[in-house]
């Protein structure tokens, strides 16, 4: 059984929990060490049992905490090399052995939790979401996602259970106050997934024997938790597919952690 929470979701910082028995792992690390470690108490896990913190990529709110964390606890941060390279400056000195690669395409087993990194489209150095398979069970986190496409729709079928990015509200977006080449950036190609397209993927999956969604990576001023649940129910719907009934949908915030979901 994999035990998966979302500590923290949001254009402000991103890290989830994933455990297999004795062995556990962290999604990113992108708020303060400390408050990562209370959040990891407020689930009733410590560091004790993590093996590995994976990097999806450079940007601040998914590293922030990661090298405070890994000279702290003497865990290994994973990334592939050009993420190394891009996030490196970032990350304050630290031990060799703190320092591990994971290329795309590449499998890496921990405990029996196999790790399998994919690309994702995003303006980054070399982005990736991450598989996680355990006896036979998926666990997928995919975030910051300029656009759909086959391949990487491919990574994400047949997952048992999925954190999806739900960022923004394109109309929110279009009218709010940030700046148009921060809008274009955000709609582009390599920026992030709305809300309607969440919709999407998620009413697909769902068609697909997916059962559980959480809603991640909302945006703070172009997003709010009741809109993106909203939106991904109403295409839920379209394919007569009942939230909470015939499938588990939460929206992942921003400041704390999520229902602990057992897969």
């Amino acid at each position: 059984m994999i035990k998966v929470c979302s500590l923290f979701s949001g254009s402000s910082g991103n890290c989830i929990f994933v455990s297999h028995q004795d062995t556990a792992l962290l999604v990113d690390a992108g708020v303060s060490g400390r408050r990562i470690e209370e959040a990891l108490k407020g689930i009733g896990e410590s560091f004790e049992k993590i093996v590995g913190i994976f990097i999806t990529h450079e940007h601040s709110d998914h590293i922030s905490g990661a090298g405070i964390l890994a000279r702290r606890h003497k865990v290994p941060i994973y990334a592939n090399e050009l993420t190394w390279k891009a996030m490196r400056p970032f990350m304050g000195k630290l031990p060799p052995d703190c320092i591990r690669y994971v290329n795309v395409g590449e499998t890496l087993n921990l405990g029996e939790i196999e790790v399998r990194p994919f690309s994702i489209p995003h303006d980054a150095a070399c982005p990736v979401g991450y598989n996680f398979f355990v006896n036979g069970k998926k666990v997928t986190i995919a975030t910051d996602i300029g656009h759909m496409n086959n391949e990487l729709l491919g990574h994400l079928t047949k997952s048992d259970m999925i954190l999806l990015e739900s960022n923004h509200d394109i109309e929110m977006l279009k009218t709010g106050r940030y700046p148009w080449p921060l809008k274009r950036r955000i709609l582009g190609e390599y920026g992030h997934l709305c809300n309607d397209m969440a919709g999407k993927v998620v009413a697909y999956l769902a068609q697909n024997g997916t059962k559980s969604f959480l809603l991640g990576h909302l945006s703070k001023e172009n997003n709010f938790p009741e809109l993106a649940y909203q939106t991904v129910c109403n295409a839920l719907m379209e394919k007569c597919i009942h939230p909470n009934k015939d499938v588990y949908l939460e929206v992942a915030l921003r400041d704390r952690a999520s229902k602990v979901l057992y897969i």
